[in-house]
C-alpha cells in the first residue's frame, strides 16, 4: 500500500510501530551527519530522522531532496529523547526513524515559501494558488469551510429540512445585478441566465408542498467586486412555509449561535438574543444598515438644538429639510490638528461640504462649561451653554470630541458611518475576539432611481410589503416597508431574506408600481403568477453568504482567503487565464457575433 498512516496523526501510543508515510518535504535540516525532515501531509507534520549509519541508502536519498519534494518513507515510530519534545506540534512527542526513502516526484523551487506564513504579493498567490493552498493558514481555512458546510447540512437535516438541487440554467429576469448569460446552441438568439439566487425555484418548491427546503448552492452575479464579493459565490439557501419573520429569524439565530460556538470557539458572542433593529433605527443610530455593534459612537440628532442658529451653514441645511447630526468620541479631545484635518478630509471625500468638530477640555461632566473649555471650528457662533447641550445630546463629557455633519439624511448617514468606522479603526474600539450578530428588519420596499426616473425594488421583486403599507404604494412609495431582514455581524452583511408574496394579485400590484406592464410580467414571471393561483402557501426564507460566513469565523477580511480558486477584483483568473477569447467556430455554433467595444 502507498502508506499505512497519516503522519500528522501519529502519537506516543504509536511508538514501536512500523509505518509507511507519504507527503511533502516541509523542511530539511542537517545536524552532524543526521538529517531531519519535517514531513507534511493533509493531517499535519511529523519529524523523520535519517541515520547515515543504520540507513545509509535512505540518508543518501534525503540528501538530495529539497522543500516540496514528494517522498515515501518507511520507518518506525520512536519516542523523542527527554528534553527534545516539541510541545507546539501535535506530533511533538515522537519522531519516525527512517529505514527506506523514495522520491515520488521532485519539485522546482517554489516562487514563494510554502513552509512559512510570509507576506506574498496577492497576484503571485493567485497565479500559483495550488501552492498557496499548501500553506497552513489556507489549508486550515479550507478545512474550516468543510466543517461549516457539514454543520449546516446536519443542522437542517435534523430539523426536517430537505436539500433540493435547483437548475443552473435559468430565465433572465429584470431584477438584481447583471446576469451572466449562456447562449443556447439549439435556440439561436436565445440565452439562459446563471442564477443570482435560486429565488424563484425555492418559492416554487414551497408551492410544491416541500415546506422546508435548504441548499448549499453556487450563485453568479456580474457586478463590481470588492472584499466581500466574487462573481461566483456560494450561499446557504433556506425557505419555509407557514412562517412569519420571527419563525425565520429564530432558526437563523439558533444556527449561527451554535455554528460560531462549534466552529470558532475563540470568539465571544454577547449574551442574550441577537439584537433586532429596524432599518430606520439602524440608519438613525449608526448611519448604516449593517452597523458594527462592537462599539458605540451612536449618532444623535442635534437639529432641535440649533433651530434658531445664526450659523448660516446649519440654518440653510435645516431650511432645505436636512438635519444636523453627530456623535461623541470618548477621549477624543486630545486628537491633534492633523488628526482633525484627516477626519475633515474624509468627510469631504464622502460628500460633505465640511465637518464641525467640538473638543471639550478638562475632566468630568459638562456642568459649568466655559467657552474657554471648548475648541471648535464654530466657537464664535455658539455659546458655552449650547455647546454643553450638544455634548449632552451625544452623552459626551469633558475630554471628548464631537463630530458633526449637516445635510440630507442620506448624506449625513453616509458621512457619519464612514467617520464611525475610521474612528473605531484608529482607536482600536472593535474587539477582534467578539462576534456582534444582529438582525436588521423592515427595509424600505422601494427606492427611486434618479438615473431611470422610476421606482426600483430594494430587494428582489417577490419580497412582501407590510399589508398595512399597501395603500401607500401609489401615493408615497418611499414610505412602504418591506418584510425583509438581514443578518449582520461586525459591519458585514452575512445574509438576508424576507417573507414573500404568495398571492398573484399582490405581485401584480408591486410589478405595476415598478413600471412592469402586465404583458411583460406574464412574459418574465408567468410561471410564478400561475403557480400562485394554485394554493401557494405563505412562506419566507433566508440566504446566507457562505464565503462571508467562513471568512468571518476564520478571522479573514477578504472572502478570497476562504475560496479555493477565487477571481481577482477584475473578475479574472490569473492561474488559468480565464476569461479568454474562443475559436470563431465556437461562436458560430452558438450563433454569437462579437462586437468590439467603442473606442474611448
Amino acid at each position: 500500500m502507498m502508506r499505512t498512516h497519516r503522519g500528522g496523526e501519529l502519537r506516543a501510543e504509536h511508538a514501536g510501530q512500523p509505518v509507511t508515510l507519504v507527503g511533502w518535504v516541509h523542511r530539511r535540516r542537517d545536524h552532524g551527519g543526521l538529517a531531519f525532515v519535517d514531513l507534511r501531509d493533509a493531517s499535519g507534520i511529523v519529524q523523520v530522522v535519517f541515520h547515515p549509519d543504520s540507513a545509509p541508502e535512505a540518508a543518501a536519498v534525503v540528501a538530495e531532496v529539497r522543500s516540496e519534494y514528494v517522498v515515501r518513507i518507511v520507518g518506525e515510530v520512536a519516542l523523542r529523547r527527554p528534553g527534545t519534545e516539541n510541545a507546539e506540534m501535535p506530533t511533538g512527542a515522537i519522531e519516525v526513524i527512517a529505514q527506506r526513502a523514495e522520491v515520488l516526484n521532485a519539485s522546482e523551487t517554489p516562487p514563494f515559501p510554502v513552509n512559512q506564513e510570509t507576506s506574498v504579493d496577492e497576484m503571485m498567490r493567485l497565479r500559483y494558488r495550488y501552492l498557496d493552498l499548501r500553506r497552513e493558514r489556507m489549508a486550515q481555512n479550507l478545512r474550516l469551510r468543510h466543517r461549516i458546510v457539514k454543520y449546516m447540512r446536519d443542522y437542517f437535516d435534523a430539523r426536517d429540512f430537505i436539500e433540493v438541487e435547483t437548475p443552473v440554467l435559468n430565465l433572465a429576469t429584470p431584477e438584481g445585478a447583471r446576469d451572466y448569460l449562456v447562449p443556447s446552441r439549439v435556440h439561436p438568439g436565445h440565452f439562459y441566465a446563471l442564477p443570482q439566487s435560486p429565488q424563484q425555484w425555492k418559492q416554487l418548491l414551497m408551492v410544491a408542498g416541500v415546506e422546508r427546503y435548504f441548499q448549499v448552492v453556487k450563485c453568479y452575479r456580474d457586478e463590481d467586486l470588492r472584499a466581500d464579493r466574487q462573481p461566483e459565490f456560494t450561499q446557504l439557501d433556506v425557505e419555509m412555509s407557514f412562517v412569519d419573520e420571527d419563525d425565520v429569524l429564530d432558526v437563523m439565530e439558533d444556527l449561527y449561535a451554535r455554528l460560531a460556538g462549534e466552529s470558532a470557539p475563540q470568539f465571544a458572542i454577547p449574551s442574550g438574543r441577537f439584537p433586532r433593529l429596524t432599518y430606520q433605527d439602524a440608519m438613525e443610530r449608526f448611519g448604516s444598515d449593517k452597523p458594527d455593534l462592537r462599539y458605540g459612537l451612536e449618532i444623535r440628532d442635534l437639529t432641535p438644538l440649533v433651530t434658531d442658529t445664526e450659523f448660516v451653514v446649519f440654518r440653510s441645511v435645516i431650511t432645505e429639510g436636512g438635519r444636523i447630526r453627530g456623535f461623541a468620541v470618548s477621549g477624543g479631545a486630545e486628537t491633534p490638528r492633523r488628526g482633525i484635518d484627516a477626519l475633515t478630509e474624509l468627510a469631504k471625500e464622502t460628500g460633505a461640504q465640511g465637518l464641525v468638530t467640538v473638543a471639550f477640555g478638562g475632566e468630568g461632566t459638562l456642568d459649568g462649561l466655559a467657552i474657554e473649555d471648548v475648541r471648535s471650528t464654530v466657537t464664535r457662533f455658539f455659546s458655552a451653554e449650547q455647546f454643553a447641550a450638544f455634548g449632552g445630546a451625544c452623552e459626551a463629557k469633558r475630554g471628548d470630541l464631537l463630530l458633526i455633519a449637516a445635510g440630507p439624511d442620506a448624506l449625513t448617514s453616509k458621512v457619519l458611518d464612514v467617520l464611525r468606522r475610521r474612528v473605531a479603526e484608529d482607536r482600536d474600539l472593535a474587539d477582534p475576539n467578539v462576534l456582534a450578530f444582529a438582525f436588521v428588519t423592515e427595509f424600505p420596499m422601494f427606492e427611486f432611481s434618479e438615473t431611470d426616473s422610476k421606482w426600483n425594488a430594494v430587494h428582489h421583486l417577490f419580497t412582501s410589503p407590510f399589508e398595512e403599507d399597501m395603500a401607500l404604494m401609489t401615493e408615497d412609495p418611499a414610505a412602504v416597508r418591506s418584510r425583509a431582514y438581514d443578518l449582520i455581524c461586525n459591519g458585514w452583511e452575512i445574509g438576508g431574506g424576507s417573507i414573500r408574496m404568495h398571492r398573484r394579485e399582490a405581485l401584480m400590484r408591486v410589478l405595476a408600481r415598478l413600471g412592469i406592464e402586465e404583458q411583460e410580467a406574464i412574459e418574465k414571471f408567468g410561471h410564478m403568477l400561475e403557480a400562485f393561483t394554485y394554493g401557494a402557501p405563505p412562506h419566507g426564507g433566508f440566504a446566507c453568504g457562505l464565503d462571508r460566513t467562513v471568512a468571518l469565523l476564520a478571522g479573514e477580511r477578504d472572502i478570497r482567503e476562504v475560496i479555493a480558486f477565487p477571481k481577482t477584483k477584475s473578475a479574472s483568473d490569473v492561474m488559468t487565464g480565464a476569461p479568454q477569447p474562443v475559436r470563431q467556430a465556437q461562436l458560430v455554433e452558438a450563433h454569437i457575433t462579437v462586437v468590439a467595444p467603442p473606442s474611448v
